[in-house]
């Protein structure tokens, strides 16, 4: 982790960011005082689970996995964190401290707002408060979503969707599937890494995908979909 300086060329001066764009300049100067950039290389973590958090983060370039830490061996992995999102949300709304971990799958660069001027500007501006409680509500529905996936589908039907998942994600990032390992996967489907290995290869067998080392396209993606509503 390192902090970018504004003489770094590195730095950004300004919040282009449309969430941001809501503030009326008084407000984007109190953000502009609270703010740090920092740049998490790859294999920082962003947040971690149970720690104190005084701040939220704001990822400007990079993509993250964010992830609920289990009992130091098995983890279960939510979602990608890309460009764009807030880290910590729920901190703002409820205890300070981070309810999961997230960790940079590429370099990231961040900002970090601290939490007492994010709750005071959602209090006083209305359309910056609505746009980040939908966040945050959007958040709360993906998370509803996997763990209904969890518990209601079979190894199969929840490794479909993490593949469905992962791939929307290969428009912005080719290298999406490269930047996970046999585990990540394992740990986005619940499975074991051994069943997620033998899942994905009897998904390459009935022509559903194909495996080039750790990256994988998807063939029928139409099929995958049939698997994941059958469950």
């Amino acid at each position: 982790m390192k902090t970018i300086k504004e003489t770094d060329k590195d730095f950004i001066c300004d919040i282009k960011a449309p969430c941001f764009q809501m503030l009326s300049p008084e407000e984007l100067e109190l953000v502009r005082d609270s703010k740090t950039q920092v740049l998490f290389r790859k294999g920082d973590n962003l947040s971690k689970q149970g720690a104190f958090a005084s701040y939220i983060l704001f990822v400007i370039k990079g993509l993250a996995k964010q992830y609920i830490e289990g009992d130091g061996i098995k983890n279960f992995n939510l979602r990608i964190i890309k460009p764009g999102e807030f880290v910590g949300l729920s901190t703002v709304f409820t205890k300070n401290t981070f309810s999961y971990s997230s960790i940079a799958l590429t370099d990231c660069h961040v900002l970090l707002v601290e939490n007492e001027v994010v709750e005071n500007i959602i209090r006083k501006n209305g359309s910056f408060g609505f746009n980040i409680t939908k966040r945050y509500c959007e958040q709360n529905a993906n998370l509803f979503s996997t763990i209904s996936s969890i518990i209601y589908k079979q190894m199969n039907g929840r490794m479909a969707d993490t593949l469905l998942y992962l791939n929307s994600f290969k428009t912005e990032n080719v290298e999406i599937f490269q930047l996970l390992s046999r585990k990540d996967i394992a740990d986005f489907a619940g499975v074991s890494t051994e069943s997620a290995v033998k899942l994905l290869k009897t998904f390459e067998k009935d022509g559903y995908i194909v495996l080039n080392e750790k990256d994988i396209e998807i063939l029928d993606s139409e099929a995958l979909q049939k698997i994941s509503k059958r469950g």
